[in-house]
């Protein structure tokens, strides 16, 4: 729904596109995987701060979200930055970290394991991949 240059399914509200554009892509990508709730969007910062889903704001800040319901969807966006993502084994814990040098050196995948709150043994993650038009 964005217009040049953002036109290529713009999900940041923080780039100085249409912010209608931008919800309706966002509409759009939740219809496309037939998401069962609206994720939960965060403000990055580069920074440690660590958000649930029941955090009562709609754009809260922070570099990573946690789910520990059924149905709820985190999200974190990136463009030289690194995604990781975390389940406990049983799958009823998940979280979503944006890893850019920043938040890593300040310990963003630390704080977000702890907000987790599993045993070690208990945990997995996936590396995500910059984007190829990263700055």
């Amino acid at each position: 729904m964005s217009e040049a240059p953002f036109d290529s399914f713009n999900l940041g509200d923080h780039v100085g596109d249409n912010p209608y554009a931008v919800a309706r892509n966002r509409m759009m990508v939740g219809d496309a995987l037939q998401l069962p709730s609206e994720p939960l969007w965060l403000k990055q910062v580069h920074g440690t701060d660590v958000c649930g889903m029941d955090v009562g704001t709609c754009y809260p800040t922070g570099d990573a979200s946690t789910a520990f319901r059924k149905g709820q969807v985190c999200v974190v966006m990136t463009a030289d930055c690194l995604p990781v993502l975390f389940c406990d084994k049983a799958g009823t814990r998940v979280a979503a970290a944006h890893a850019g040098w920043r938040g890593l050196e300040a310990g963003v995948l630390e704080h977000t394991i702890g907000f987790l709150q599993c045993a070690p043994a208990e945990l997995l993650a996936w590396l995500g991949m910059r984007s190829a038009g990263g700055v």
